[in-house]
Order: C-alpha cells, then structure tokens, then sequence
C-alpha cells in the first residue's frame, strides 16, 4: 500500500516515540488504513530476559499487529501496526511492563550501546553503564522534539564497533587504549605450532605495517604506528592484548544521507 504523511500522533506527555501512518487507499486496504508504529526505548546492550520479551510480545499482540522489528537502526525496539484509539492503551501497558518510548523526529534519538564489559573482553570502556546515564540525562530531549534535526549517540566499547557508531551516529564514544600492545611471545609461538599463518593473517594486513615476524617467532611492535585498529586483536586474542591504560576516542558528524551517501565521523577527542 502506499504511505501518507500521518500528522501528530502520540500518547499524552510525549511529542516523539510513535510515528504516524495512514494509507492513501483505506478503501482497498482497509485493515491498514491506520498503521503506526511504536518506538520502544531498548535496554542498554539489548540485554532481555525471555519473560520481559513476552510481556513485550503479549502487550503487541492486544494493541497493535504483533509484528515487531528488533531492532531498528537506532537500536530501538520497533512495533509496527496499530490504530490511533489504541496508542495511548499500549503506551501505559508497555509502561506498566517497564517500557519507555524511545526518540523520534528531530530530537535526540534513542542512544544505544554495544554489549560492551557485560560479554566482551574487548571493550575498554563501560558502554552499557555510558549509554544508560546519557540515557536517563536527555530524557526530556529524545520525548520531546524542539531541535532542527535528529541526533544520535552510539557508545562502542572497542574500535571493532559492533554498534556502527562511526557510521551510524552524530556523536560516536568508543573505547580504546594508550601505549603499546601486550604480547605473549609463549602464545605467539602456541598459534605458530598449530599451524596459523601470523605473518599471512595478521602481520601483512596490519594497515600501517607497525608489526613484524622475527625468524625466532617472536612479535615486535612499533608501537608509535599502531592505529588500534583491532585486527590482529580480533586474530589473535589469546596472544596480543591492549594497552592497559583505558580511556575513550569521541567522534563526530557520521551521516548515512540517500542523497549524498555515507559519511563517517571525525575524531575530536
């Protein structure tokens, strides 16, 4: 079917969090001649427990389609399909449930966060602990839109950034480290034994070249051109290890536009 713009729509309180759909054929479609859709703030690193999906799950089922997206780009939980007389209903069973409504419109949107220290040895910062103060800081912002433009916040524990935060957000907070990589020679030499090619695999894709493979089996690191990229990390987990004064990169500016295309964040700190 084909979309209309579908004015103001919400639940008391709120300017964002459901956005407006009605179709312009109702006539021909009339189940979905009204299907908005509800943006559901996630918790941080989308951590859930099977009961709290059911809930989730229950509370779409008796006001809206029992379709959902899980999750949008922004990281929100998206419930998609239901009609105006029933937004306000499934806003306070959602809220009854435990639920806030996430950000939509020109405002801040709903930040989000990888997994971070929760599950990954990777991450240098607390991404689930950052994202939820900012979270509960800007609660007047991402409810209520009064700004130009949208604007996202994505918080990555490590530069891997599995939250796309480079790409994806306005302001991007990204975990890395100072000083040199810490090698194990002894599981440097382990990896060799069983066969994995270190100079193929991780000393040759360095994209600065800032590591070596002596004849002896030893590593060596110039540690003044190491970009902390994460691949020979992600390579060899067991054997290289970050620095161990942890801290965070704070970018700027990544827009992924139709028209103009991608753009990736600027570092500013």
């Amino acid at each position: 079917t084909h979309w209309k713009h579908g004015g103001v729509v919400g639940v008391r309180g709120y300017g964002g969090g459901v956005i407006g759909r009605y179709s312009d054929v109702p006539e021909q479609f009339p189940n979905a001649a009204e299907f908005h859709t509800m943006r559901v703030n996630q918790p941080s690193g989308w951590f859930y427990t099977t009961e709290t999906l059911r809930k989730l799950c229950d509370v779409w089922e008796e006001y809206g389609t029992g379709l959902t997206n899980m999750h949008g780009s922004t990281g929100d939980i998206i419930l998609l399909g239901t009609q105006t007389a029933k937004i306000q209903d499934a806003f306070n069973a959602l809220s009854d449930a435990g639920f806030d409504l996430g950000g939509s419109g020109s405002d801040l949107r709903t930040p989000s966060a990888c997994v971070g220290q929760a599950r990954c040895e990777f991450a240098c910062i607390d991404s689930l602990g950052i994202c939820h103060d900012v979270t509960t800081t800007f609660q007047n912002e991402i409810h209520r839109p009064m700004w130009p433009y949208k604007f996202k916040i994505k918080v990555a524990g490590c530069a891997n950034d599995c939250v796309a935060s480079v790409a994806r957000s306005d302001l991007a907070i990204i975990g890395t480290w100072k000083g040199a990589l810490r090698i194990d020679q002894d599981a440097v030499k382990a990896y060799i034994a069983a066969d994995f090619d270190v100079k193929g695999e991780v000393v040759d894709k360095c994209p600065t070249k800032a590591l070596s493979l002596g004849k002896d089996g030893t590593l060596a690191l110039v540690a003044e051109d190491c970009k902390r990229c994460m691949h020979c990390l992600n390579k060899m987990p067991k054997a290289i290890r970050q620095g161990a004064e942890k801290g965070a990169t704070i970018m700027m500016g990544g827009k992924a536009p139709i028209v103009r295309g991608a753009y990736l964040s600027w570092v500013i700190v």
